[in-house]
């Protein structure tokens, strides 16, 4: 009974279309960003490594190497702060998780491209 109402509660908030993307995949996350009383958009890109959660909680890691520093990010995939979310490039991966390649320096970061259809 309880999780039925939850489910009902959370359907008003969760997107109609939710973006199609994998685990692997090289993506722009455009995010609404407010300074002061002005809001504008900011482009974070980078490789999904992650994906948890499901309905209203369903997350997802992006990582990208600012400086040669490695910079992850954790955004809620049905937030209304999330304007945008565009596919860049496709890989191959055979693993939920790409946790490995925090591990990982330069050349060996790259993943092989997926071929689309």
């Amino acid at each position: 009974m309880t999780q039925q109402l939850l489910d009902l509660v959370e359907k008003k908030s969760l997107k109609s279309e939710p973006p199609e993307f994998e685990i692997g995949d090289s993506v722009d996350v455009h995010t609404k960003i407010m300074e002061g009383n002005k809001e504008r958009i900011q482009v974070f890109s980078g490789t999904v490594i992650a994906r948890s959660g499901s309905g209203t909680r369903e997350m997802f890691v992006v990582r990208r190497i600012v400086a040669g520093e490695g910079v992850e990010r954790k955004f809620p995939l049905h937030s209304p702060r999330i304007d945008k979310i565009e596919v860049k490039r496709s890989s191959v991966v055979r693993r939920a998780k790409l946790y490995f390649l925090r591990d990982r320096v330069g050349k060996a970061v790259r993943l092989k491209e997926r071929r689309r259809k």
